[in-house]
């Protein structure tokens, strides 16, 4: 009886996936830069608590590294839930600077974001029920970062 190979993947074999998922999330990154805030955005009320325009591409750099190795690992442990799960938060993310800033929805932007708090909440979830400790430590800043950009949409929508 032979028994089956599981020796781990060493780390130099997994480096080109980590390069993949981080050219991934980056590529959306620059999608939602496609549409800049502009002249529009100025003009709206926003909420006293929003952070200065600096902080948003700071921060996103940030978070973007974060999902790419949080995606990485799921990857690399096989769980096809866990995997479909970031790739739906990934599209309704890149899907959210389209939709807010490029079209000026502000109700489905609210909508749209809602739906990503969602997805990550569970992802985070079942992460950790999953052993992925780690995923669900690297994706901790993402959903406090969303749950304030709810807010911030929130607010817009109902103060213009």
């Amino acid at each position: 009886m032979t028994m089956p190979n599981t020796s781990p993947i060493k780390l130099s074999e997994k480096w080109p996936s980590l390069m993949a998922f981080v050219l991934l999330c980056f590529l959306v990154f620059a999608f939602g830069g496609l549409f800049q805030p502009g002249e529009w955005y100025t003009t709206l009320t926003k909420a006293p608590w929003n952070p200065p325009n600096i902080a948003f591409p700071i921060v996103w750099i940030f978070l973007y590294i974060c999902i790419a190795v949080a995606g990485w690992r799921i990857f690399h442990s096989d769980n096809q839930t866990l995997l479909i799960l970031w790739c739906l938060q990934l599209i309704l993310n890149g899907l959210w600077s389209w939709v807010f800033f490029g079209q000026h929805w502000l109700g489905i932007g609210l909508i749209n974001i809602i739906l990503i708090d969602i997805l990550v909440i569970n992802l985070i979830l079942k992460a950790r029920r999953s052993g992925l400790v780690s995923v669900s430590l690297l994706l901790t800043p993402y959903i406090a970062w969303l749950l304030l950009a709810t807010t911030l949409n929130a607010y817009i929508l109902l103060a213009n």
